[in-house]
């Protein structure tokens, strides 16, 4: 069902409490994220009306005239049962398997999605949060901001094989698709580290100076150029991957925290969680292009059909935009809490985490339709790549 945005209806308020870090509230950086601490005890979001989009701020985009796209989750037993996907198989398009950092549940889980069960659940200790695949997408590293680590994980084994303890709070983290490199952002600190994989796992190999609470990592397909969402610092860092080194700081909105690029790598796309709102980046010219407002409080952005898709937490919602004109076009209702969120490599499907009510959400990008729902562990976050 269609409806226009503006249209009142019952508001609600969630009482579930945000993970670590939960990047949209404003309170002390108590955890590796915004608004928590390391217990992941944070404020429930304020009310909103699920037929409302939020207010655009000045100057940005204005939002009155989108359309919403209703999808809410059906809630059984008080928990929502959601879905994911992947690579095509049918129609709609599915994974063979999805990979969900389940934070609160200490754990890694494979989903099947052609039976929409989890098969294997890996223990990992420490809230796993950020995920990346290696480039045979084979292993899976996860970061792990309260055992202050990243593991290692054999996908075909389904176990974890090595640990890298790191200093600081590993949060984000991306694989450069040529080398295999794998950098992590630690939250806390102004750098990201850069690990190299080897038969015993990872090590360590130094460090790239960044801005402030690095978060978002993406890598360039030529594997050229590492660019990285520095929070604190509202800025992305363009780093040149060969000398380590930042070859030129893009301010953006305030305070990105994921940060998404164009499949030809020349555009950059950062959430920011505080001025609601997505900024381009122009990579080579290394500036601001524009920006589109979102909901309340994006996250992570990802791109499918011509079009992007931001998770927007305290809206409940998944914004969609143009990335040529930078308008929005609607919104889709989601679970509670969205958060991680990743495109099917034949663009056919959009996968959404709902760390509120253990679940994620496959949306069809051409109908913009939520089109199925599967049940996940406690608090599933999957902030990276998490489809293979």
């Amino acid at each position: 069902m269609l409806r226009r945005a503006g249209v009142s209806s019952m508001l609600q308020t969630t009482r579930r409490l945000f993970p670590l870090p939960s990047a949209g509230e404003g309170g002390p950086r108590s955890g590796s994220g915004e608004g928590s601490d390391l217990s992941g005890s944070v404020p429930p979001s304020p009310a909103r009306s699920a037929g409302t989009l939020p207010r655009p701020k000045s100057g940005l985009p204005a939002l009155g005239g989108c359309l919403r796209i209703s999808g809410r989750p059906e809630i059984r037993g008080g928990r929502a049962l959601l879905v994911l996907a992947g690579f095509v198989l049918s129609s709609p398009a599915l994974a063979q398997e999805a990979l969900v950092t389940a934070q609160l549940g200490n754990a890694v889980e494979i989903v099947d999605l052609a039976s929409k069960k989890i098969v294997q659940s890996i223990p990992v200790p420490g809230a796993p949060a950020g995920i990346a695949l290696s480039p045979d997408r084979k292993t899976a590293y996860v970061t792990r901001p309260e055992g202050h680590g990243v593991s290692v994980i054999d996908l075909d084994a389904r176990r974890v094989r090595a640990s890298l303890d790191l200093p600081g709070g590993p949060l984000g983290i991306g694989v450069n698709p040529k080398s295999g490199e794998v950098y992590v952002a630690d939250w806390y600190g102004t750098r990201v580290f850069v690990l190299r994989p080897d038969a015993d796992g990872l090590a360590l190999e130094g460090e790239i100076a960044t801005g402030q609470s690095p978060s978002g990592i993406a890598v360039t397909p030529d594997g050229a150029t590492l660019l990285v969402a520095n929070r604190e610092s509202d800025s992305v860092s363009i780093v040149d991957v060969a000398s380590r080194r930042e070859t030129r700081r893009v301010a953006v909105g305030q305070h990105p925290f994921g940060l998404t690029l164009s499949a030809d790598g020349a555009t950059a796309y950062t959430a920011n969680v505080v001025s609601n709102d997505v900024s381009a980046v122009n990579v080579a010219a290394g500036r601001e292009t524009g920006r589109v407002a979102t909901g309340q409080r994006p996250y992570v952005i990802a791109l499918a059909a011509g079009k992007g898709f931001v998770t927007d937490q305290y809206s409940n919602t998944v914004t969609v935009f143009d990335p040529a004109t930078l308008k929005t076009l609607a919104a889709i209702d989601v679970g509670d809490h969205p958060e991680g969120i990743a495109a099917t490599r034949d663009g056919k499907t959009v996968v959404v985490a709902n760390w509120g009510d253990n679940g994620l959400s496959l949306i069809d990008p051409s109908s913009l339709t939520v089109t199925g729902k599967v049940e996940t562990g406690d608090g599933p976050r999957s902030f990276g790549d998490f489809l293979r």
